[in-house]
């Protein structure tokens, strides 16, 4: 957390310069690899600048986790229970995609976060983070059972939407690479859509 929160429209400008910086140094050296030297380099603002924002390099990427974790629940949370099954499901899996598109830095932070064992996010991951995947994870377990989508594993189910969506952000590197530079995301999005699609259908009547 801060120790001084921004009170005028510079410390504000300050602030959110430092997290920005910090961010990108956070997603592509990783917790260990970054160093306050570096973030308040990218950031164009002397260290003790910086540390009068942020006490530590921990406060600071604890700040950028809080801020990371209300943007990464906001599509499950949008899932609407009084929707149409399998177009909930298709948009949250859109959300996600279009997340990776647009924040892949914060994807390859949450990324780095857990394989370390997730030290700092675990908090969250513990509580609101599960509570809102049983939630939303019992949504559709009753949508399954009343016949509305296939048979599915619900947390799998979400699971699989995490796998599919993030890689693109995680392993955006070898992916532009094998498709020759090309942008993956308007094929990816056809693609899931029939992936996912075809593990929502209602199995068949048997003839």
């Amino acid at each position: 957390m801060t120790d001084n929160p921004p009170r005028t429209r510079i410390q504000a400008r300050n602030r959110a310069t430092i997290l920005e910086a910090a961010l990108e140094v956070f997603a592509s050296r990783g917790f260990r690899g970054a160093t306050l030297d570096r973030i308040a380099q990218t950031a164009g603002l002397s260290k003790p600048n910086l540390l009068y924002y942020f006490r530590s390099k921990e406060a600071l990427h604890l700040a950028i986790l809080e801020d990371l974790m209300d943007l990464w629940l906001a599509p499950l949370r949008e899932m609407d229970p009084e929707g149409e099954p399998r177009e909930e499901i298709l948009r949250y899996m859109r959300r996600k995609l279009d997340m990776s598109r647009h924040h892949p830095r914060e994807s390859r932070l949450f990324a780095n976060e857990i394989l370390q064992g997730a030290p700092r996010a675990r908090p969250v991951i513990e509580g609101e983070l599960k509570s809102l995947v049983d939630e939303k994870a019992a949504v559709i377990a009753a949508w399954s059972e009343t016949g509305r989508i296939g048979p599915v594993d619900p947390h799998h189910l979400i699971f699989s939407v995490w796998a599919l969506t993030q890689h693109y952000a995680d392993f955006d590197v070898q992916v532009r690479t094998i498709m020759g530079g090309t942008d993956p995301y308007p094929a990816a999005e056809a693609w899931l859509e029939r992936v996912m699609g075809a593990v929502l259908e209602l199995p068949r009547a048997a003839p």
